[in-house]
């Protein structure tokens, strides 16, 4: 397998950068990986806390431990998130694309000769 797919299932299928990683292209894989990883803690925030607000919510009684309640709540309370996580989702995908893209097109530009027989 040529290192260019290497790279490319590295960075599609683990995390974004870490085919640049594997072709040791350090800067792009922690710029790619670093505001992944943001993105994605972002996210995770966000859900988290909607998810304790919730809880909170339902301990304290000022909720009803009812599915249907329960379910209006996490609508209402993502919706009030929507444009930030949105936002935060649209960097993730863009960050993963390019990770993928830019990792094959680096890993192409170091081709060996070798390579080419396999």
């Amino acid at each position: 397998m040529q290192r260019s797919s290497k790279a490319m299932l590295l960075s599609g299928l683990v995390f974004p950068g870490a085919g640049h990683f594997y072709l040791k292209r350090w800067v792009e894989g922690t710029l790619l990986a670093g505001t992944a990883a943001y993105a994605l803690y972002f996210i995770v925030s966000v859900a988290m806390n909607t998810a304790l607000d919730i809880v909170g919510q339902i301990e304290s009684g000022a909720v009803v431990a009812d599915p249907d309640v329960i379910s209006a709540h996490v609508t209402q309370q993502l919706q009030a998130t929507a444009g930030t996580t949105s936002l935060a989702t649209i960097v993730l995908t863009v960050c993963w694309v390019m990770g993928i893209v830019g990792s094959y097109w680096q890993g192409r530009d170091k081709v060996t000769p070798n390579e080419h027989q396999e």
